[in-house]
């Protein structure tokens, strides 16, 4: 049951991918801490980390399948993707030596209030004329930035895109765009992160777990795979036609939802 439950989820994270630019970390890291919640306290921990396998293959996979135009935003931003990857690097590295319940209850408050800033605060359900303009001259995402992002969505396991898809969204950009953007800078914090995720298992106990490699349970993450990357690679070929305050809307409904999951499941 599990493994269908796995399979299934990887559907979603494969459409969350390509529609709201999330790799699967928000998808993923709740299921997981139910699945191996045979290891216990390190359950959270090794939902951080397998995510940031899914992600990165997620996130690879949906970028290589991108229009070129839309990648070529991407122009000049370098320093942000090296930033990004530093500060995913040392977030997984305060990951495996966290409590666990610190990283839970951080997963939950990073959710709660990307959800009340996206409804309170303008510019996110419907992006203003003005910020429009400005998404079309400049990159929205600062480098200075991509230290402080990739720490925190390594950490917690998210791959960043909670932050940010805002930060892009609020530029003036579609959803459309907004979405396919994320996937390239989430795979710039997630890779460092996995590749320390899968040398380490330093304080995390996944004695319990039989496919357990570092602090990656490789058969969940492989099931996951297994639903994702075919949704990946169709819906990138044929993009779904979503009504751009809909998608935004969609995207803070899944937020919620990934919310109430990790409550229900409060260690």
């Amino acid at each position: 049951m599990s493994a269908l439950v796995l399979v299934v989820v990887g559907v979603l994270t494969g459409l969350t991918t390509v529609v709201f630019g999330f790799g699967g970390g928000f998808v993923t890291v709740p299921v997981i801490v139910w699945v191996d919640a045979a290891a216990g306290p390190a359950a959270a921990t090794v939902a951080v980390a397998t995510s940031s396998l899914v992600m990165v293959v997620n996130a690879v996979v949906a970028t290589a399948a991108t229009p070129r135009p839309v990648l070529r935003r991407l122009r000049g931003t370098a320093p942000l993707l090296v930033l990004l990857g530093i500060g995913g690097l040392g977030g997984a590295v305060a990951a495996c030596s966290a409590p666990a319940r610190l990283i839970h209850w951080g997963f939950v408050v990073y959710l709660a209030v990307t959800v009340v800033d996206g409804l309170a605060r303008p510019g996110f359900l419907r992006p203003a004329p003005a910020a429009a303009a400005a998404g079309r001259r400049a990159f929205a995402v600062p480098a200075a930035s991509g230290l402080p992002i990739g720490a925190v969505a390594a950490f917690l396991g998210v791959g960043g895109s909670v932050m940010t898809v805002p930060l892009l969204r609020r530029s003036g950009l579609p959803m459309g765009v907004t979405a396919a953007l994320a996937n390239p800078l989430t795979a710039c914090v997630s890779a460092p992160a996995c590749a320390v995720f899968l040398a380490t298992a330093q304080g995390t106990d996944t004695r319990a777990l039989m496919s357990a490699f570092g602090s990656v349970d490789l058969g969940a993450a492989a099931l996951l795979l297994l639903g994702a990357l075919p949704v990946v690679v169709l819906l990138r070929r044929r993009p779904p036609r979503i009504a751009d305050r809909l998608h935004a809307g969609g995207y803070l409904a899944l937020l919620c939802l990934v919310l109430t999951a990790m409550l229900v499941r409060t260690p």
